[in-house]
């Protein structure tokens, strides 16, 4: 924690408070010190126990993703507070654990709106690399009658799986960019210079090209 406060800096910090996240470690850095430290699975979950979100961001970089019970990943996300470590905890270890399809569909119904993102964020993981046994259509269906109105984290994770849909499967690609381009989530979000926007059709247009390029 001492190692941690030493590499505080202010501007990372006020950068970073913009988006939500109260931490501010630069994000090399602290990868560095993971990799230091390697593989340590009690010391993780003592660093997750301090609360101190630049702790638990090094936590789950030197955690054991397959070591955690299925409950102790629900009570993980639902004490996830920050953008970064929500991301993280979802991208980094339920991903790599076991239980992850389990908790996909807890998740995806939970009526809290930042949990419900865990569930979307995973299942745009199953549309692109596992897609049996999902009902694609269906979930077009949620998307367009609920992405519109959903709150910012939930909304980001729906419009990613409905990118994911329209990229992935041809079949039901014209409805996702119909979707898209009537409902105009994230149409104006700000994009740096080479970056695709998550706009659903640009960003569907792009990948659909680069995989025929």
């Amino acid at each position: 924690m001492a190692e941690l406060t030493e590499l505080e800096d202010p501007r990372i910090r006020e950068v970073n408070e913009k988006h939500g996240d109260d931490h501010g470690v630069n994000l090399s850095k602290l990868r560095a010190l993971a990799k230091r430290l390697k593989t340590q699975q009690e010391l993780a979950c003592r660093l997750w126990e301090t609360d101190d979100t630049a702790a638990r961001l090094l936590a789950l970089l030197i955690c054991r993703p397959k070591a955690f019970e299925r409950d102790q990943l629900d009570v993980m996300v639902r004490e996830a507070r920050t953008p970064k470590v929500h991301d993280w905890l979802v991208n980094y270890v339920v991903k790599k654990n076991p239980h992850a399809e389990e908790l996909r569909l807890v998740w995806f119904a939970d009526p809290d709106p930042v949990v419900a993102s865990a569930g979307w964020a995973l299942t745009a993981e199953r549309v692109t690399k596992k897609p049996e046994g999902l009902d694609l259509a269906g979930l077009l269906d949620v998307i367009e009658a609920e992405m519109k109105d959903a709150p910012d984290r939930l909304q980001w994770a729906m419009n990613n799986c409905l990118a994911q849909i329209g990229i992935e499967h041809a079949e039901h690609r014209a409805r996702a960019l119909d979707i898209g381009e009537r409902l105009q989530v994230l149409k104006d979000y700000p994009t740096s210079p080479g970056c695709t926007s998550p706009f659903a059709p640009i960003w569907i247009t792009e990948m659909v090209r680069r995989q025929h390029d």
